[in-house]
């Protein structure tokens, strides 16, 4: 089956075709590194992630680009209130970022540049639009080089806007514009309020670029002037992703054959970010659930769906794929050589725009097979159905084998604790059990699940979990 993706620009589904056989050039805007990362902001990378690995399985060579912006108005902002110079803040911030998302098994990009290691590259596109007669220098004297939107006829064509009913950009003062909708692709320096680290050489004076510039240069550099798929959060769709695709089609570069837009997770109905105070920091939920059950929590809903974020949706993801690792732990012991085939209908769902719903649903159907053939005591039916499982989650990135999960923290050392007690208990019970100690019995059951255990009796004996 043909994988098929929706394409924002397009507004419809249609079949992936690369630019190169065999080949698949993938850029997603990552994070401005101002702060730290919460589960609103992965959300994003553990999608494009689950892209990235179906498009490996299916045998493309993928080269995955996911930038930083490692220099805006905000990250100096921020650097100011703290007393720090922006490039400690940026630092910091990205040691952060690298944390959580290894925390949930994203694979490293390809390259990951970020907008203060490609100034010269950034400065050459901002000429080529200059000579092109899509650009100009802001004539007030400031340094800043803003990008004229009614030179470009196009404009507005990926959100699907006309010029006359968008806002003025808000990227820089609107003094030394021709159109107040023209935004910045070069800001000059202000020394009066800004670092002097802050500031690169350019034709147009001391300056730094503007954000949406970056995008298109690093894009560019890396996979070249027409590349497969842009990716990034809907909220980047204006005035970002528009801004970049006029820019890059003005400078004579196709730029991205499709658009993907992951959406929003949301509390109380809003965009999940630091100005609603309701941010979730990944160290912080990662003290309530582990790394591989935020994960599943993500790949379960659709990256298009907006998700209403929850403790209690949250608890029940994690309960979710604690029955997955029960399977799996059961099975282990008694299939025996397995193989990795990946069941037609889990194909079909991530054929149909990475329909992970649907995908997780065919896990669990195979989960139910595979404990019914575990009781039935078929082995070599068990072997291929576990061989199946363990190739559907290899590919959302959700294997609790993979090495990634290994890391030997202080949780692998408390559930071996946890382990122990529990077992200790569950053999007093069996005891109680022998002996026909029922009230015993039952009274260490409702011990162990006040404490929120809950146990289950097997054909191999009593089996536990959170």
């Amino acid at each position: 089956m043909t994988l098929r993706l929706h394409d924002t620009a397009a507004r419809e589904t249609r079949d992936f075709v690369p630019l190169v056989d065999g080949k698949a050039g993938i850029y997603v805007c990552g994070l401005t590194v101002q702060s730290e990362p919460h589960v609103g902001h992965v959300r994003s990378a553990v999608n494009f992630d689950v892209l990235r690995r179906w498009l490996t399985a299916n045998g493309y060579d993928v080269d995955f680009i996911r930038n930083v912006t490692d220099i805006d108005d905000k990250i100096l902002a921020k650097s100011q209130e703290q007393g720090v110079h922006w490039y400690a803040l940026a630092a910091a911030m990205k040691r952060e970022l690298d944390s959580a998302l290894a925390a949930i098994n994203v694979l490293p990009p390809t390259y990951e540049p970020g907008a203060t290691g490609h100034v010269p590259e950034i400065v050459e596109l901002v000429e080529q639009l200059i000579a092109r007669g899509h650009a100009y220098p802001a004539e007030d004297g400031s340094g800043d080089v803003y990008f004229d939107v009614r030179s470009w006829p196009s404009y507005g064509e990926l959100t699907r806007q006309r010029l006359e009913d968008m806002e003025p950009a808000g990227d820089a003062d609107p003094r030394g514009k021709r159109d107040p909708r023209d935004f910045a692709l070069w800001k000059g320096w202000k020394k009066e309020t800004e670092p002097q680290t802050a500031a690169w050489p350019s034709p147009w004076g001391p300056g730094r670029p503007g954000w949406h510039i970056e995008c298109s240069a690093m894009a560019g550099k890396y996979l070249g002037p027409a590349f497969d798929i842009h990716g990034g959060g809907v909220d980047l769709r204006f005035p970002h992703h528009e801004n970049e695709q006029a820019q890059s089609r003005a400078a004579g570069r196709p730029f991205a054959s499709f658009w993907l837009h992951n959406a929003w997770i949301t509390t109380a109905g809003e965009k999940m970010s630091k100005s609603l105070g309701n941010s979730l920091l990944i160290p912080e939920v990662l003290k309530r659930v582990r790394g591989i059950e935020l994960r599943y929590y993500i790949v379960a809903a659709h990256y298009r769906s907006h998700v209403e974020f929850s403790f209690e949706a949250l608890d029940d993801a994690a309960t979710a794929f604690r029955r997955i690792e029960d399977f799996l732990g059961r099975a282990a012991p008694v299939v025996g050589n397995w193989f990795a085939a990946l069941p037609d209908a889990f194909i079909s769902a991530m054929d149909d725009d990475l329909g992970t719903p649907a995908a997780v649903a065919v896990i669990h159907e195979s989960i139910r097979e595979g404990n019914r053939l575990l009781a039935d005591g078929a082995s070599d039916a068990l072997s291929q159905k576990f061989g199946e499982v363990i190739a559907m989650l290899d590919v959302l990135g959700l294997n609790p084998a993979d090495e990634a999960w290994a890391d030997g923290g202080s949780d692998d050392k408390l559930t071996d604790v946890v382990d122990a007690l529990v077992k200790g208990l569950l053999a007093e019970r069996t005891a109680a059990r022998e002996a026909k100690d029922w009230a015993r019995a039952d009274a260490i059951r409702d011990q162990i699940k006040a404490a929120g255990v809950e146990v289950e009796d097997t054909p191999t004996g009593p089996k536990w979990s959170v």
